[in-house]
């Protein structure tokens, strides 16, 4: 026997939204970080989720849902307050990320990259670049895009060959980036170039402002999920930009790359996270509704052992995630190995989940009219972005301290 299309349409239109009564997300977190927790999942369930499968099918850039979700503070979690930002801990970030991602993973993400470029601005600007930028990321009245990966270099950034010649009181730009997220269709682009000799040290980060001549756009790329954000070529010919547009010093650039991508990588696990637990909610719906051989799926022990080792899997990674969130927030010796072995094991742990329950729903899970399907497909360039699997294991074996 099995459950009728009607009856499993009206199953799939309900989002998975988590409560974090009856998901346990919330043990551990003080009362201020449970309301702020309460208040994403709330925004996730009613202005997200309901549009999540438009957003992707129509790949819709959702600018406006996300300035709404810029007037609850999620716009510049980690930006201090005198520039328009929230003035959150990276554990507090966390927590609103993965919350947010239930609702819409895909959208969520962006918004994480987005506020690592508003904390760069705001830690290595100085007063004039942080009040000039900072206020209008924090209510994304303006959208920010991360600029370090090249056609050429991707997980070796060090040998990024964009170039940055100076000409007085400019510099002057040429070369491309590739894979950017909201790249052309957002504002500001935190842009890491060569102003030196090669390596690590020869390079420097500048604000390029949209509509600055030379700046120009790739096609946008089409993408196996992630399309409720663009992706596109960066492209510098003769880009003129202030040399008061640089951040920080000549040559302090990949530090203020790495330092971003530190927090970066907590937030991209925590949407891992947030999606791994929409798919065990909307897992464990299914197997009630769902009938096989005269009963409903939860009553086999089977798929009951399966939904408990993903339940596993995922407070695995959120415990992992938040102790690195603690760890960078507090400035720990072992922060930096920390956020990549979170990175590390959350994508791949949750993106096996979410693989996992698309396999628990079956044909179903193959629809685009279930919403597991797209979690699967948006979280899976979360093992490559921000830093692949495979290069987050080197951070540990380097780092003496944490040895």
């Amino acid at each position: 026997g099995g459950v009728s299309r009607l009856k499993m349409g009206k199953l799939r239109a309900k989002h998975p939204h988590i409560s974090a009564e009856v998901c346990r997300t919330s043990v551990g977190l003080s009362d201020e970080q449970r309301e702020f927790q309460k208040v994403a999942f709330d925004f996730a369930a009613n202005e997200m989720a309901p549009h999540m499968a438009h957003w992707d099918q129509n790949e819709i850039f959702p600018v406006e849902t996300m300035r709404k979700a810029a007037q609850l503070g999620f716009g510049g979690t980690c930006v201090h307050p005198d520039v328009g930002g929230s003035g959150l801990s990276r554990l507090d970030a966390s927590v609103v990320f993965e919350a947010l991602s239930t609702g819409c993973a895909s959208t969520t993400a962006y918004m994480s990259i987005h506020n690592m470029c508003a904390w760069m601005i705001d830690t290595f600007g100085n007063n004039e670049q942080r009040g000039k930028y900072c206020p209008d990321l924090c209510s994304m009245e303006k959208f920010a895009s991360y600029c370090l990966t090249e056609p050429g270099s991707g997980s070796d950034a060090a040998s990024l060959l964009t170039s940055a010649k100076l000409q007085g009181d400019l510099y002057v730009l040429n070369g491309s980036k590739a894979f950017i997220s909201g790249g052309g269709d957002t504002d500001v682009y935190v842009v890491m170039c060569r102003t030196g000799g090669k390596g690590p040290k020869g390079i420097s980060c500048l604000v390029v402002e949209k509509g600055t001549p030379g700046l120009s756009f790739g096609k946008k790329e089409k993408k196996v999920g992630w399309n409720s954000q663009p992706t596109r070529a960066v492209i510098f010919e003769d880009c003129k930009v202030p040399v008061a547009n640089r951040l920080g010093i000549e040559g302090q650039g990949f530090n203020i790359a790495m330092k971003g991508l530190n927090g970066g990588r907590i937030n991209i696990a925590s949407c891992s996270v947030g999606a791994a637990q929409a798919c065990i909610q909307l897992t464990r719906d299914h197997m009630h509704v769902r009938k096989q051989f005269g009963e409903p799926l939860s009553n086999s022990q089977f798929l009951q052992f399966k939904l408990a080792e993903m339940a596993t899997r995922l407070v695995a990674s959120r415990l992992m995630v938040r102790q690195a969130a603690l760890a960078l927030q507090e400035d720990r010796p072992d922060a930096v190995p920390l956020c990549s072995m979170a990175k590390l094991f959350a994508t791949d742990e949750c993106f096996t989940i979410c693989n996992q329950a698309l396999q628990m729903h079956g044909g179903y899970g193959y629809l685009k009219d279930y919403a597991v399907q797209q979690f699967v497909r948006d979280i899976r360039v979360h093992q490559i972005l921000e830093g692949k699997s495979i290069w987050q294991k080197m951070r540990p074996l380097q780092n003496q301290k944490f040895l």
